[in-house]
């Protein structure tokens, strides 16, 4: 198997030389750097020595100029609002689990989180449905616990009828010392 190198053209020297002038990135200056070195035909591991990069990374970088152009190396690919669906339509999602949290009803996440994946058509992590909610301004309310040990309604009232005099006169009896 041959191994064929990328040639670079005057007109891709002159692309690169123009993007270095144009920049003001210090991270775009350096791939730039090391590009324009390679395209002046210096090897990769002296490209890697005096830019700092690995030598594998300079030929991946020249693959990504190949196929991409000088917009893969210059231009930030890494953008945010990575979410499967915009707010309004995650708005008219939520609709109908907000008219029955209105009327009353328990709503329950796994439901909420099943039209969700079905809406996108794959299956979604445990925390994004909570940051979905939190976006539309839900938050978490829940009824009032009763503690299981919780005494019945007729033992509450008859310990009301006790006198709670009696109870407290005995215990400053015992505190006082006698004299």
């Amino acid at each position: 198997m041959k191994n064929t190198r990328y040639k670079f053209t005057d007109s891709d020297i002159k692309i690169i030389q123009d993007a270095r002038r144009s920049n003001k990135d210090k991270r775009v200056e350096m791939r730039l750097v090391a590009l324009e070195m390679r395209a002046h035909g210096v090897k990769a591991k002296d490209v890697s020595a005096k830019t700092g990069f690995h030598y594998a990374y300079i030929t991946k970088l020249t693959a990504k100029y190949r196929d991409g152009g000088i917009s893969a190396i210059v231009d930030n690919h890494y953008h945010g609002n990575r979410r499967n669906m915009t707010f309004e339509e995650e708005e008219a999602l939520l609709k109908p689990f907000t008219a029955a949290a209105e009327k009353g009803q328990m709503v329950e996440i796994s439901e909420i989180k099943a039209a969700y994946e079905n809406a996108v058509g794959h299956t979604i992590g445990s925390g994004q449905i909570y940051y979905v909610l939190h976006r539309h301004g839900w938050r978490k309310v829940m009824p009032r616990s009763k503690h299981p040990k919780k005494a019945s309604e007729e033992a509450i009232e008859a310990s009301k009828k006790l006198n709670p005099n009696t109870t407290i006169q005995k215990e400053n009896q015992k505190e006082k010392p006698s004299v």
